[in-house]
């Protein structure tokens, strides 16, 4: 029950927040939504005048059709029968003409249900002014006539209601009208919203007014009994055995609780109903899902339906652990003060997450949530993954995952579209990419993505069939394009690196001499020097053998060395600084240790580390060469 009473705080937390449209990136709206209410997608808009007459009606727009509507209980979680929501709702419950162009008799009985229901709210002492007048004009019976007035509807030859367009309809009216361009199925399914127009003063829709929203709740309210003891407040209230869907997204029907199976699959014995297992108030359930379904727009990330949630009950915003250190500090690598040392970096990523502990003005005790959700069916949702920890806690883990799963990367842009180079731990779901390739299915990734989160909140290890696959990877070249190999060996190199836990950085280590990082050094040598050699872009045999290499290390390098023989036979004296390199680092591995056994992952940050060297030492020549007007460099410095 933690993450329900977490949720219900944070819905506590911000009841200010409550009815207010906020703005995703794409400009989709969503909101806090108030209790008792919940969103559908409308088609049609009816305006009524005050006094109860109809004024216009157009078709909704796709970009604006989300609505917030009042709920009960049983029209939140109607299927099949004849249940009707309390004000807006679909043509066949709210057009009391229906029948009159072609409708049945259910359409009577679902108008019928509709109109009871909406007479008591309207003719309660918690009715508003707006629901007097919808239900006014609602209880004419006029609605088919006036909208086909409108011409939002229309009548084929025998005065009976078009409920698709075709053929026959075309010849009729010509070309579609809008309806049945954003209206899937039948006229009947089309949902229709109300609200109140005023001739001397500007009135708020009905679905973004917040005295309405109070209205439905307090009517609601007196209808709500059988109150029971609720786990989750340790309180006396009015308990709920239906809860809400649509978290995902408006079209979601999977439900995090339900038992609504009594002939026996459910309950298997152990308990006579379902309140025997776990009673929930009707307040909890509905705040604690709405601030769930909000924290989902708001920060939530879904990849195949399954939705990864980070938030604080306090402060909402807080790093999510799948993020690259990029997502956390945008600086490029060239703007931060980079020391070979590894606690230097650790202080500018603390640096960095200062500001996620500065936002929380509250108690030092304020909790982090982290969320992981899931469906196997279309009516049932899990909760894969659920921690709560101290702010600090986390914050602390985040510091420790991006100062030791860190190295140097180059495969994201900045705002202008230009590659940027930055620090620290790569994002889950590029790992996953790293692993299983660019074009990996939706599944495996968020699967790796689950898997991961551990070991970046738990401090767990990395899963060792993930670091074996990206070293698998990094070490065939061949196999990709030459962007997403360098992205996925900088990805490999951080993940080794969180393996020696943040031990290494980008620069080179001279003084290790570690048989499998003086192998990758050579590689990088023999690499570097005949990319030099070369007079056009193709594969060095260094990358061509890498897996190769990889596997019988001596055996190949003995390969790769033969084939750099013409090439120093081609630049003659200019060869000797690179042969100096090679001859350097090969003495420093012991001749017994000179043999065909498999590298380890450490080759990787030998193999990088050494050509990120001789790149920047390429640089400075190639700057020293511009500044003095240099033509010819010496040996040393070749």
């Amino acid at each position: 029950m933690s993450w329900l009473l977490n949720l219900y705080e944070t819905y506590q937390s911000n009841l200010d927040r409550v009815g207010k449209i906020e703005l995703k990136a794409n400009e989709q709206s969503f909101m806090l939504l108030p209790i008792s209410h919940t969103t559908q997608t409308a088609h049609i808009e009816v305006r009524v005048t005050e006094d109860g007459e109809f004024h216009s009606a157009e078709v909704v727009d796709k970009g604006s059709a989300s609505t917030v509507i009042p709920t009960t209980e049983e029209s939140a979680s109607r299927t099949s029968g004849v249940v009707a929501y309390p004000l807006h709702d679909k043509l066949g419950y709210v057009a009391g003409d229906y029948a009159d162009y072609g409708g049945s008799r259910r359409n009577e009985e679902q108008y019928a249900a509709y109109i009871q229901q909406l007479q008591d709210w309207a003719s309660s002492s918690h009715a508003s002014s707006k629901v007097k007048s919808i239900y006014t004009y609602l209880s004419k019976r006029t609605l088919i006539r006036d909208l086909v007035r409108e011409r939002v509807l229309f009548l084929d030859e025998n005065q009976r209601l078009i409920e698709k367009w075709d053929d026959r309809a075309e010849r009729l009216y010509g070309e579609k009208p809008p309806l049945f361009s954003v209206l899937v199925g039948e006229v009947e399914s089309a949902f229709v919203r109300f609200t109140v127009r005023s001739a001397d003063r500007q009135l708020l829709p009905v679905w973004e007014d917040p005295e309405m929203y109070d209205s439905f709740i307090r009517y609601y309210n007196d209808k709500l009994g059988d109150v029971d003891l609720c786990y989750v407040t340790g309180q006396r209230l009015p308990i709920t055995e239906r809860h809400a869907n649509k978290i995902r997204n408006a079209a979601d029907k999977a439900k995090l609780i339900s038992a609504n199976d009594t002939s026996g699959f459910t309950f298997r014995g152990r308990f006579r109903e379902s309140r025997n297992a776990a009673s929930i108030s009707y307040e909890v359930s509905q705040k604690a899902h709405n601030a769930l379904k909000w924290l989902i727009n708001r920060q939530g990330k879904i990849i195949g339906q399954r939705v990864f949630l980070v938030w604080g009950n306090d402060a909402i915003q807080m790093p999510p652990p799948e993020d690259d250190f990029y997502s956390i500090d945008p600086r490029p690598a060239e703007q931060k003060i980079i020391s070979e040392v590894h606690t230097d970096f650790a202080r500018e990523v603390a640096k960095a997450l200062d500001g996620y502990r500065n936002r929380i003005t509250g108690s030092k005790e304020t909790n982090v949530n982290i969320m992981i959700l899931d469906s196997a069916t279309t009516g049932r949702m899990a909760v894969l993954y659920y921690r709560n920890m101290d702010k600090e806690l986390y914050l602390d883990r985040l510091a420790e995952w991006h100062s030791t799963c860190m190295w140097l990367h180059q495969y994201r842009k900045d705002e202008a579209g230009n590659w940027v180079k930055f620090f620290g731990a790569p994002a889950t779901r590029d790992i996953a990419y790293a692993a299983y390739g660019s074009r990996v299915k939706d599944e495996l990734v968020k699967g790796l993505i689950e898997r991961m989160i551990p070991c970046i909140v738990d401090g767990r290890r990395i899963p060792r069939d993930i670091l074996d696959s990206v070293f698998r990877r990094a070490s065939s070249p061949v196999s990709m394009e030459p962007w997403e190999w360098e992205k996925t060996l900088s990805i490999a190199c951080a993940l080794i690196n969180r393996e020696y836990k943040g031990g290494f950085n980008v620069g080179l280590n001279e003084s290790l001499n570690d048989r499998d990082y003086l192998f990758g050094r050579l590689l990088a040598v023999a690499d570097v020097f005949e990319r030099a050699a070369l007079e056009d872009n193709r594969a060095t045999n260094a990358i061509r053998y890498m897996n190769a290499f990889a596997r019988h290390p001596a055996r190949t390098w003995s390969t790769i060395y033969s084939a750099l023989q013409p090439h120093m036979t081609k630049l003659g004296v200019k060869a000797t600084y690179w042969t100096k390199i090679i001859d350097e680092v090969a003495s420093r591995i012991p001749v017994e240790e000179f043999n065909n056994k498999p590298l380890s992952h450490l080759y990787l940050l030998g193999f990088y580390s050494q050509r990120h060297a001789l790149y920047q030492k390429k640089k400075e020549n190639e700057s020293d060469y511009s500044e003095n007007n240099q033509g010819v460099m010496n040996d040393d410095n070749a």
